[in-house]
Formats: C-alpha cells, sequence, structure tokens
C-alpha cells in the first residue's frame, strides 16, 4: 500500500480546507496552476503539492472538508490557512483541534484503523509563523518572543507526540521560515533587506525545535521518527541564488500586491458601480516570482524550496 501522507499546519501545506471567503479561492490566486483558485494559497502548487506528486495533482488526499472522498486511501490533510500552534486572529482549528480529528476518525474506525497507519503512514507538520504574526498584531513586546517561542515548542512538542501516538510512523516539521524577509515584514524598507529581528526569532525557535526533536526521538525505542525540514535554510539559499543571478528580479517582492496598503491580493471593489474593480495588480511573470502574495511564496518559490528539501524529505519517507 502507498504510505499514506497526513497534513497539519497553516497556509503552507492548506490545499483547500479554508473556507470559501479565503483569498485561496479569489482571483488570481491559482492563476499558474490549474488556472483558476483551488484553494491554496499561491499562484499554483504548494509545498504539499510536491510531496504528494506520486499522487496526481487532482486526485491528492482528501482535505479535511471531504471525509467521504475516494481518495482517503492516499492520508488526509487537516492544515488550515491562518492558524497556529495556538489560537491566531484566525477562527478557524488550532493544531491540537487538527490532531483531534484525526483521532475522532481513528476511533470510529470507518476510515482508517491504527493498524492502517502503522503499516505505513508519514505526517507532514507546517509551522510557518501564524502564531508570531498574531504576536506582533497584538503588538506584543520584543523582549518577550522568548517566551512566546518556549511556549510554542513545549505545545509543538506534545503535538508531535500525539500524531506518533495515533500511529503515524514517521513525522517531518518544519522548521520556521525566516520570517523577516516575507515581504509583509521586508516592505518595511521597500523590499530591500530581510528584518534581522525576526529572522533572529526565527533562528531562536529552529534551535529550540531541533533539541525537542533531538530529544522526542531519545524517547522513542525507534530512532528517526521525527524529522527535521530545514525550510529556513532552503528560503535562504533560493534568495542568495536570485541576489547573486543578476536578473535583477528582486526576490522579496511579491508577485500580487494590492493597489493601496488597504488592500491586498485578491481583493475586489465591493461597492461602487465598477462591477467589482480589482484592487490588486499582478507582476508580469510569475514565474520569475519567490513570493506570491505578502505571505505565501509562488509556485516558483515551493518548487525551489522543494527541490532543495528532496533528499531530506526522502530519507525521511523510507
Amino acid at each position: 500500500a502507498a504510505p499514506k501522507l497526513f497534513v497539519f499546519g497553516d497556509s503552507y501545506a492548506d490545499t483547500g480546507n479554508s473556507g470559501k471567503s479565503a483569498s485561496s479561492w479569489k482571483e488570481p490566486y491559482g492563476i499558474t496552476f490549474p488556472g483558476k483558485p483551488a484553494g491554496r494559497f499561491s499562484d499554483g502548487r504548494i509545498f504539499t503539492d510536491y510531496i504528494e506528486s506520486p499522487i496526481p495533482y487532482t486526485t491528492a488526499m482528501a482535505t479535511a472538508q471531504d471525509s467521504r472522498s475516494r481518495h482517503l486511501q492516499y492520508g488526509m490533510n487537516f492544515a488550515y490557512g491562518g492558524t497556529g500552534v495556538f489560537d491566531t486572529f484566525i477562527p478557524a482549528p488550532n493544531m491540537s483541534v487538527q490532531i483531534n480529528l484525526l483521532e475522532k476518525i481513528i476511533e470510529e474506525r470507518k476510515v482508517y484503523t491504527k493498524q492502517d497507519l502503522l503499516n505505513s503512514s508519514f505526517a507532514l507538520v507546517s509551522i510557518a509563523g501564524n502564531d508570531y504574526l498574531t504576536y506582533a498584531n497584538k503588538k506584543g513586546n520584543p523582549q518577550e518572543l522568548p517566551g512566546l517561542t518556549e511556549r510554542i515548542i513545549a505545545q509543538l512538542s506534545e503535538n508531535l507526540n500525539l500524531i506518533h501516538g495515533l500511529g503515524v510512523s514517521k513525522v517531518a516539521i518544519t522548521t520556521l521560515p525566516p520570517i523577516g524577509c516575507l515581504p509583509v515584514v521586508a516592505a518595511a524598507n521597500s523590499y530591500r533587506d530581510c528584518n534581522e529581528t525576526w529572522n533572529s526569532a526565527a533562528k531562536y525557535h529552529n534551535q529550540l525545535l531541533q533539541q525537542a526533536v533531538e530529544s522526542l526521538n531519545n524517547r522513542t525505542n525507534k530512532s528517526n521518527v521525527f524529522g527535521i525540514l530545514d525550510t529556513f535554510s532552503a528560503f535562504m539559499a533560493e534568495f542568495k541564488k536570485s541576489n547573486g543571478s543578476g536578473s535583477g528580479d528582486n526576490p522579496l517582492k511579491p508577485c500580487c500586491i494590492g493597489v493601496s496598503s488597504d488592500h491586498s491580493c485578491g481583493d475586489v471593489d465591493e461597492k461602487g458601480g465598477n462591477g467589482g474593480a480589482k484592487k490588486y495588480v499582478v507582476c508580469n511573470n510569475p514565474s520569475l516570482s519567490m513570493f506570491w502574495d505578502m505571505l505565501h511564496p509562488a509556485q516558483n518559490g515551493w518548487q525551489a524550496v522543494y527541490q532543495t528539501l528532496k533528499p531530506s524529505l526522502h530519507e525521511m519517507m523510507i
């Protein structure tokens, strides 16, 4: 049987769970692939799509929304855009709730039994930083960031343990990406460079994550149950590459931007008689962009990151 893939986390992994009012279901999202909005926070494929490439895109594993789908044999995606380890600014299931959904499904034994999972299954856990964004939005004190990180890692550690406890044989967790390079942060200095304060916060998070994963592996009787996908380094390598390519394309500048700071990619004018004028602009060639919008990589960015992480991913999945 093909290994089942279970996905937990946020918009960096969500393939269609977010409600229809989310930007992932609005134009111009999905413009590169499949040519229309498809519930992904990008112009095309995202990281999750590349991982499950043995499974055709259109028949990818079921999302949490379609638990009657015939694609359940491939696994299930529980990730919701905007969510975090704890509750965030988005009223959607946080990671603990997502894991409970799988637990319920296993208890009901309608779809998977624990034995199915024990035979061959793999979990991907995506944490892109919504807990930190929520903190920043609340104007949290930067001095208290380390305390927040410690709480996040403690809870995350518990979550990873729970996933393995449900029978999932291998669990991969992403590092925090360089959040100081996200366009939403880099915009403050005209996308010239990354914000080191936020990148240091990401490095601290990743350092604690490394320690937590080592200690989880030490506690299990099998080594290498838990593995880390270093998205931080993969993104940084891409930024360096595009900066050195001389192509003139700024890797920190997103392809799709709102016409003013009040607007974002996908916004249309709700009022006014002009039938919903677009309140965003899209770059000429999304296939050259690293970022699609203020928070999310473009398909081009994801493809590059996936290529970098592919060897460690395949090693984990064996």
